[in-house]
């Protein structure tokens, strides 16, 4: 039995379930965070490397966001000790950072890449040092040059993620491929058994996407159009709003599932009957998203820190890190060879789950926080309201 098989057995909580109420108060949450980084209350300086490897290392990270087995391994081998504390959100992680002033404690971060330049702008991490970071060249290019930090200036792609449904092929006829499908299953044979995600601009994804629009679109039309769609299109249909799909799926009475991609492959594994199950990327795109190992500003183990980073990106511990996450990381060794017949891949269950293939990542877009999500969480509450949940 493979851990990843051994896991399924007892579902772990989702990173992404965790995420599922971020999104309602990111802003004022994130402003309030920032409020002492003032010129009177400056963060404390970067610090710098010497070369002498310490002793400690402290990571501030998703709950079990990362293969326990790694961690120890990197330990012994580098007569470091680890610790590991959690959070919930990036809102508890930033507040965490910005009242600290770059004395947290903690040395590696693992924030959602979107969040990077307010991070960066309001001086909670430090720059990574690339001459100790050689295993960077081990990164596929289109994940080593993200939009928010093109140069990794601050960061590198710890794993990322999309967005799309499962549906019960037993209950569900045809093949749905679009998020217009989608729609039009939740208004047809779904109705009362679908499943959305908590997750504002999740949901409104979805009408943006039956719609063909721009999913980070500002334009005020199209959100009101948007707004018509999943308050009244939508909602009277939906019978839950969910986190995690895999736990909605454990519970029953679901046909039609908004899912992200690895809590789907783990609903899928639990399944009594995993054949009925069915995922779909849907076209014409969803969201890409992105979580970075960063720095904190004031690491108090900043050699350490760049020898876990160097060290997680090796073969052995990313094959143990996607096994264990259940979702792919940017390490080449799996985009170059992204299918079951591989022998990287070989040995996971559901590949095509972890690795979307070029097709799909080429019309997948990253989500942008702007000044839009008061409008998104508008029609995510009035959506809520009108289901009654």
């Amino acid at each position: 039995m493979t851990k990843s098989q051994f896991r399924v057995l007892a579902p772990r909580i989702s990173r992404r379930q965790l995420l599922r109420g971020m999104i309602l108060g990111s802003g004022l949450l994130f402003s309030n965070a920032l409020q002492g980084c003032t010129a009177e209350r400056r963060m404390a300086p970067a610090t710098s490397t010497d070369g002498q490897l310490e002793n400690k290392l402290n990571i501030y990270s998703w709950g079990d966001y990362d293969d326990p087995e790694v961690l120890a391994d990197f330990g012994q081998r580098f007569g470091v000790k680890v610790h590991v504390d959690s959070y919930g959100s990036n809102e508890e992680l930033i507040a965490k950072l910005a009242a600290s002033r770059g004395t947290s404690g903690y040395d590696i971060v693992v924030p959602s890449s979107y969040m990077l330049p307010q991070m960066v702008e309001h001086d909670l991490l430090q720059p990574l040092n690339h001459d100790l970071l050689p295993n960077l060249n081990l990164i596929a290019p289109r994940f080593r040059h993200l939009s928010v930090d093109k140069n990794n200036d601050y960061s590198i792609c710890k794993c990322f993620g999309t967005t799309g449904f499962i549906y019960d092929s037993l209950s569900i006829q045809g093949s749905p491929t679009s998020w217009q499908d989608f729609v039009e299953l939740a208004q047809g044979e779904a109705s009362g058994k679908v499943a959305l995600l908590e997750d504002a601009w999740e949901v409104v994804a979805i009408a943006l996407g039956a719609k063909n629009q721009d999913l980070n679109t500002t334009d005020p039309g199209v959100l009101k159009q948007c707004r018509d769609l999943v308050v009244d299109g939508l909602a009277p249909h939906v019978k839950a709003y969910i986190g995690n799909a895999a736990t909605a799926m454990s519970q029953g009475g679901f046909v039609l599932m908004h899912a992200f991609n690895g809590d789907a492959r783990q609903g899928i594994l639990n399944a009594k009957d995993p054949d009925r199950w069915k995922f779909v990327f849907p076209t014409p795109t969803a969201n890409l998203w992105y979580d970075v190992w960063c720095i904190a500003r004031g690491a108090p183990h900043p050699d350490a820190a760049h020898a876990f980073l160097n060290d997680i990106l090796t073969p052995d511990n990313v094959l143990s890190e996607v096994d264990y996450i259940g979702y792919s990381t940017g390490a080449a060794i799996l985009h170059n060879h992204p299918s079951q017949d591989q022998p990287e891949t070989a040995d996971f269950e559901l590949p095509e789950l972890i690795f979307p293939d070029e097709q799909i990542l080429n019309r997948l877009v990253e989500c942008v926080h702007d000044e839009t999500m008061s409008t998104r969480v508008d029609i995510f509450s009035a959506a809520q309201t009108r289901s009654g949940t």
